[in-house]
């Protein structure tokens, strides 16, 4: 019972203390349950984000539910969907209140523009994060060994389905469902 606890306690903190969601929550749910907790594995946290991208619903709540499962099972998913998800509804009700009676203030107004420059920061790390996991298999490569690192199968179908989906702009999922067989046939 206690890991079901540790998970609501986790994901309650990464709810609370998260802000702009989807990509800029992602570096957060990634050091508390890859770097201190150590529940999942690096690669095992770049496939749940991608399987949440798939999924419908929001990505952090997609994400803590699939972190959850793997840690936990089915309450597992459940305590990490209700402490994701249980400080923000909480927060939007107590902001939608302050927002009606503060709605003129140009001090209000300053202080989102200060939240959305924090959260552009945080999804730049979010994109690192997965490219460098995606390309290079790790969080960090030394500058000097980068190119004879880098995965040449990785960076050839992210190559081919950015250009497919610049170019010719169909469906994503359909890009990505192709991407995913590409990877299965490539690398079995």
């Amino acid at each position: 019972m206690s890991a079901i606890l540790r998970l609501f306690w986790t994901f309650l903190k990464i709810g609370l203390f998260s802000i702009g969601g989807g990509y800029a929550i992602i570096p957060l749910i990634r050091e508390q349950v890859v770097a201190n907790s150590g529940w999942i594995s690096s690669k095992m946290f770049t496939d749940i984000i991608t399987i949440s991208q798939m999924t419908p619903g929001p990505l952090a709540v997609n994400t803590s539910t699939f972190v959850g499962l793997q840690v936990g099972g089915i309450a597992g998913a459940v305590a990490a969907t209700v402490g994701c998800v249980l400080c923000g509804i909480v927060i939007c009700l107590l902001l939608h209140r302050f927002f009606q009676r503060h709605q003129s203030s140009i001090y209000v107004f300053e202080v989102l523009n200060g939240l959305k420059s924090a959260s552009l920061g945080l999804i730049v790390s979010a994109a690192a994060t997965i490219v460098l996991t995606a390309l290079w298999g790790a969080q960090s490569v030394p500058i000097s060994d980068a190119f004879s690192l880098l995965n040449g199968t990785a960076l050839a179908i992210f190559s081919i389905a950015l250009l497919v989906l610049r170019r010719w702009k169909p469906n994503p999922m359909l890009v990505m469902l192709a991407s995913g067989v590409a990877g299965l046939l490539l690398y079995s």
